[in-house]
């Protein structure tokens, strides 16, 4: 890791807003330097972020920038899961802020958000991380179920944190949640509110089906992009399993993949400082 010491740590940035087409979009930065955006994962809001994931990103001299989708935590404005809306909200932010050579990144469905950026908006866009997320179109390896019945839960357990991020059956990769949960719950002021879970409920479906992204679009312009891609995922993911990406390897031509062993949905979590020092390596030498 570089030797950056961030100014203002995860835990204590303050909330930020900005006013775009109508609605307030609510956002948190820390640290200088390139800027990387993170869309949130399904179910979250910017609180969910693993603060020892982004306090080793801005510690490798990038400006973090998170935020709230329009309708969720303490954005305001309608609330959706369409990613192409989410995107737009990350888009928004960042001509808002007027953020340029921006590596957008994004978590789940975040990465899906991500997507639809680099294909629809790449303008101010250097480069793009994914995490633990799907590539469009058909594939050719499912979701399970038990993420499905997992995941619509009202509150998660450790133990269900431990099903749907991790790798339930390593005892490393389950010690390294419960650490992830404990470093989350630090922060105890200014938190945004939890996304509604019957809302989300109703916004995820029942059950796995192919694909679970039917963009052909988006896949057409990442097969076209001279934007770097980056993935990274868990060798044991439920919901978007990494054989994904790889069964896609030789049609990306920027895309690299990068894959932990006995790790699940959120590989950011459970090794958020070589994930960081991965993203910040891959920026700068990539390009």
């Amino acid at each position: 890791m570089n030797a950056h010491v961030p100014a203002i740590k995860a835990i204590s940035a303050p909330t930020q807003f900005v006013e775009s087409k109508g609605r307030r979009l609510a956002y948190r930065t820390l640290g200088q330097g390139q800027p990387i955006v993170l869309c949130v994962r399904y179910r979250a809001v910017m609180d969910e972020w693993d603060p020892l994931f982004l306090d080793s990103l801005a510690a490798n001299g990038l400006q973090v920038v998170i935020f709230d989708y329009s309708g969720l935590g303490q954005s305001t404005g309608e609330r959706t899961y369409n990613p192409i809306a989410l995107a737009q909200d990350a888009v928004d932010l960042i001509e808002a802020l007027d953020l340029k050579d921006v590596i957008i990144s994004g978590w789940s469905l975040g990465g899906m958000a991500a997507e639809v950026a680099v294909a629809f908006h790449p303008e101010r866009i250097s480069h793009a991380v994914l995490i633990g997320t799907t590539p469009p179109g058909p594939l050719v390896k499912l979701a399970e179920q038990l993420f499905f019945d997992t995941a619509t839960k009202p509150d998660y357990t450790l133990e269900d944190n431990a099903i749907l991020f991790f790798e339930p059956a390593s005892p490393a990769s389950r010690a390294a949640s419960d650490a992830s949960v404990a470093r989350i719950a630090e922060r105890t002021s200014d938190r945004s509110p939890r996304v509604d879970p019957y809302w989300a409920k109703e916004n995820l479906g029942s059950g796995p089906v192919n694909p679970i992204f039917p963009a052909d679009a988006v896949l057409e312009a990442l097969k076209t992009t001279k934007i770097p891609l980056l993935h990274i995922g868990g060798d044991h993911d439920i919901i978007f399993p990494i054989e994904n990406w790889y069964a896609l390897n030789g049609d990306l031509p920027t895309l690299q993949l990068l894959t932990y062993p006995a790790a699940g949905h959120g590989p950011q979590h459970e090794y958020p400082e070589a994930c960081a020092d991965y993203i910040a390596s891959f920026a700068r030498t990539t390009g």
